[in-house]
């Protein structure tokens, strides 16, 4: 079953066009990546697809339904839910109460409990931090407490856009360990990343977007092998 389709998605800033008609697709239950350089227009089409930047032309599907231009907070209601690069903590709130924030579309209060205690379980130094301000946490730990807040909506689309972005390389390799576990409790992710050969070698399948267009996709390990893609991503030589 496709969760989702992108046919022909164009994303244009003023005459300047981001995303150039691409076409991308995600099965229930895949881990796919989307890799390419900085300024390609991987955070671009994340943000069409959530609704926080409006597309030039084609349609985002999700579910089979055209959710071209809804509000983010109705498709978070529809269990499509991203991780911004930035991650976009409540810096004020504690850490429970950013995780709170993320089930704010829920009212099964006993389950939303439930949930609380899993997450501190996937991420025991959320847990020892849960009365601390998310300001006050390190970088790694506001990114775990990102992924934490959206995985208490429950989704059934997971976006994650730059996970390891400025963290030390322990805590990228934390970062991906977790990333790859919900993908194994069933969750979908569609993951944008940076560190391409991390991102290859957890995910199913792969798409390499350069300067708005797809240039290749197919199996990941396909791609982790492809002497252009080894060259122009992990730097070596082909």
């Amino acid at each position: 079953m496709t969760l989702l389709e992108l046919a022909g998605l164009e994303v244009a800033y003023g005459g300047i066009k981001a995303v150039k008609g691409i076409d991308l697709a995600v099965e229930k239950g895949e881990l796919v990546c989307l890799i390419g350089a900085n300024g390609a227009g991987k955070t671009t089409t994340l943000k069409a697809i959530c609704g926080m930047v409006p597309t030039h032309g084609g349609a985002v599907r999700y579910q089979d339904r055209d959710i071209t231009g809804t509000p983010s907070y109705r498709l978070v209601e529809r269990g499509l839910a991203m991780v911004p690069e930035g991650r976009g903590i409540f810096r004020q709130l504690t850490v429970a109460e950013n995780l709170a924030m993320g089930a704010f579309v829920r009212n099964d209060r006993e389950a939303v409990r439930h949930d609380l205690e899993v997450i501190f379980e996937l991420f025991p130094r959320l847990a020892e931090r849960r009365s601390q301000p998310g300001g006050t946490l390190s970088g790694g730990e506001q990114q775990m407490l990102a992924i934490g807040r959206a995985m208490m909506s429950r989704p059934k689309l997971l976006l994650l856009d730059e996970p390891s972005m400025g963290l030390a390389p322990l805590l990228v390799q934390k970062i991906f360990e977790t990333v790859r576990k919900i993908s194994a409790e069933g969750v979908t992710i569609l993951l944008i990343e940076q560190n391409a050969r991390l991102a290859l070698e957890i995910a199913n399948r792969a798409y390499v977007m350069e300067t708005g267009t797809i240039t290749l996709s197919g199996p990941a390990a396909e791609l982790l092998a492809d002497p252009k893609v080894r060259e122009a991503y992990l730097g070596e030589m082909a």
